[in-house]
C-alpha cells in the first residue's frame, strides 16, 4: 500500500516562508508524477505545482508561479514545495499527490494522496 506522508505546515506571517515535504513509501510503487494540491474552506482542490519524476519537469499554477518552487530527491522518494512570499490568500491545506503515469492538473488524475497538512498565512 503506498503512502504519502506530508510535513511543514504551520502558521506563518504574510511575506514569510515555508517547505512542505512529502515522502512515499510502500508497495513496488514506481513514481511517474508528483504533486501538490491546495483546497481552502469551502473552495474545490486546486492544482499548485507537480514534478515529472523522470526528467525533473516541473508545471505551476499562475498563482504561485515566481513564488513556490517543486523539487525532488529521488534517493528518499520525497518531493518538496518551497514556499517564498506568502500571501494570506495561499492559506489552505495542502496534499501531496502521487501517480504511477504523467498527470496533470486535475485532482482526480492522481491515485495517491496524503492526509494533507495546514498552511496558515497571517496578514
Amino acid at each position: 500500500q503506498v503512502q504519502l506522508e506530508e510535513s511543514g505546515g504551520r502558521l506563518v506571517q504574510a511575506g514569510g516562508s515555508l517547505r512542505l515535504s512529502c515522502a512515499a513509501s510502500g508497495g513496488t510503487f514506481s513514481i511517474g508524477t508528483m504533486g501538490w494540491f491546495r483546497q481552502a474552506p469551502g473552495k474545490e482542490r486546486e492544482f499548485v505545482a507537480h514534478i515529472i519524476w523522470s526528467s525533473g519537469s516541473t508545471y505551476y499554477a499562475d498563482s504561485v508561479k515566481g513564488r513556490f518552487t517543486i523539487s525532488r530527491d529521488n534517493a528518499k522518494n520525497t518531493v518538496y514545495l518551497q514556499m517564498n512570499s506568502l500571501k494570506p490568500e495561499d492559506t489552505a491545506v495542502y496534499y501531496c499527490a502521487a501517480d504511477e503515469n504523467y498527470r496533470g492538473t486535475y485532482y482526480w488524475e492522481y491515485d495517491y494522496w496524503g492526509q494533507g497538512t495546514q498552511v496558515t498565512v497571517s496578514s
